[in-house]
């Protein structure tokens, strides 16, 4: 009898890991007949998990009910919903605190001391740094999550950085999350090209369209390509520097957001941010407080010998 609820314990948690699973795989990770999977699979049927069953490689899938079934967690899983529940309480997505607080105080009660002495050392260390980022509403991250899971066309309202509105069809992606602010990576089917969208500025329009084929990403590193989008691609000028530093040194002063920061070696990095100013670009940069070489762009170098003359003018007696 405990081995069988031992066993529907790791054939709950298993459905909960993926989408879909195969008959066979099931039993391969049980280390029991496809058989006894089936009827495991009736037992949690019985016990009111919507466990639904299809023909072909994909033939199980933990389907949604009427109330939501015990979440099975690992450690490292245990602790990382209770820290994330913790930076949602602390206000980074709008509407949400009062409700991370509830459940982060059911997820604490039933948490080993072991594990809640980890989450526990961390919040006491931790100081949170009150800024302007621009705050997200959560429905509005379930639904870009949502089509981006489920590959479906998604049309927005969409405000940009002068205020204009525009309306948007896109095949999302990924959401992408800098530490201050959401984007939305997608495909903007009008424009034929990958865009980066803030998600605080965007308003769906549900219900989603039709479903689409994933095409290439525009990199395999999403993360970086955001970086970049936000930082350099939207300025009239992107400089290029080579920062005479290690660059987990420069990554230490600057966001992701503002710059992409690329090591040469251990002693230097190319730093690549952008900038619709030239005195903006040299000032930034030369804030630093490194040592820097400018490579791009050719007419930034012309204007910093201006800026130097200027500055030394200014302390002249």
């Amino acid at each position: 009898m405990w081995d069988t609820s031992a066993r529907l314990l790791r054939l709950l948690s298993l459905l909960q890991t993926r989408r879909d699973w195969s008959g066979a795989e099931l039993a391969e990770r049980l280390d029991v007949t496809p058989r006894t999977v089936r009827r495991d699979v009736d037992r949690l049927r019985g016990l009111g998990y919507p466990v639904l069953a299809s023909a072909g490689v994909a033939g199980y899938r933990l389907g949604p009910g009427t109330s939501l079934p015990p979440l099975l967690l690992d450690d490292e899983e245990a602790v990382a919903v209770a820290v994330g529940l913790r930076t949602a309480a602390g206000g980074t997505v709008a509407g949400i605190e009062e409700t991370s607080v509830r459940a982060l105080a059911k997820i604490e009660q039933v948490l080993p001391s072991r594990l809640r002495h980890r989450v526990s050392a961390l919040h006491e260390v931790t100081v949170p740094v009150a800024g302007a980022a621009a705050r997200v509403d959560p429905d509005t991250l379930i639904a870009l999550a949502a089509a981006c899971r489920d590959c479906q066309r998604l049309r927005f309202d969409y405000r940009s950085h002068d205020g204009s509105a525009t309306v948007r069809t896109t095949e999302p992606h990924r959401l992408v999350h800098t530490g201050r602010r959401w984007y939305l990576v997608a495909w903007d089917v009008e424009r034929a090209g990958w865009r980066t969208f803030r998600v605080d500025r965007i308003t769906p329009r549900i219900p989603t369209g039709p479903r689409f084929t994933p095409r290439e990403p525009p990199d395999t590193d999403i993360g970086g390509y955001t970086s970049y989008a936000v930082s350099n691609a939207a300025y009239r000028y992107q400089g290029v520097f080579t920062m005479h530093a290690p660059a987990a040194e420069v990554a230490e002063v600057v966001s992701p957001t503002s710059c992409v920061v690329e090591p040469i070696d251990e002693h230097s990095c190319t730093v690549r941010t952008g900038s619709n100013s030239l005195d903006s670009l040299a000032i930034y940069v030369s804030l630093f407080g490194f040592e820097f070489e400018v490579h791009e762009p050719p007419e930034l170098i012309d204007h910093i010998r201006v800026m130097i003359g200027r500055l030394g003018r200014s302390v002249t007696t």
